[in-house]
């Protein structure tokens, strides 16, 4: 069976259309492959694929990490021996990574200090520049940053982040 005898199913796809006299009814357009070839509305779309050039690269001169933010995460990442930066707390976490690490401390059963970066914009933007880790949950053990979600899993399952907590407890 050859590709020109195969037939291409045509698509239709609701989309919604807002105007004065017609609010959220329901207009169907179609999407049909004429001779190889992408048309909608019987016009041509010219696909072709050119080497993208390399995106200017910006950067903010305005830093989100104040000198006084930068005294304050340092305080408080010192202040306990386990601190987790996350999406929520730690008994409502606004987010499956920032649960997952909750998850494996309580199954360590270690104490934590939990924060919620969501209530800050400015500490979440902060604490990416100070921990230079652009993602969260971020765990601190004993004042370092020791990683994200997947850094703390890995570590959780080969049995290192029991040790590296006892060692911090124990100190």
């Amino acid at each position: 069976m050859s590709l020109q005898s195969i037939k291409t199913p045509t698509l239709i796809t609701p989309t919604t259309v807002a105007s004065s006299s017609n609010v959220n009814k329901l207009q169907s357009f179609r999407v049909a492959v004429n001779n190889r070839q992408p048309s909608f509305y019987g016009t041509r779309l010219n696909l072709s694929l050119k080497q993208a050039s390399p995106a200017p690269k910006f950067r903010c001169s305005a830093s989100a990490l104040t000198p006084q933010l930068k005294d304050t995460l340092e305080k408080l990442v010192n202040s306990k021996k386990v601190v987790l930066f996350m999406k929520g707390t730690r008994d409502f976490p606004m987010c499956g990574f920032s649960n997952t690490v909750v998850q494996i401390l309580k199954n360590l059963n270690v104490p934590f200090e939990d924060v919620n970066i969501l209530e800050n914009e400015m500490l979440r933007q902060g604490l990416k520049e100070y921990s230079n880790w652009p993602t969260f949950p971020q765990l601190y053990i004993a004042g370092e940053f020791f990683g994200g979600c997947d850094i703390t899993l890995e570590a959780f399952q080969s049995g290192e982040l029991q040790e590296v907590v006892e060692r911090a407890i124990c100190s």
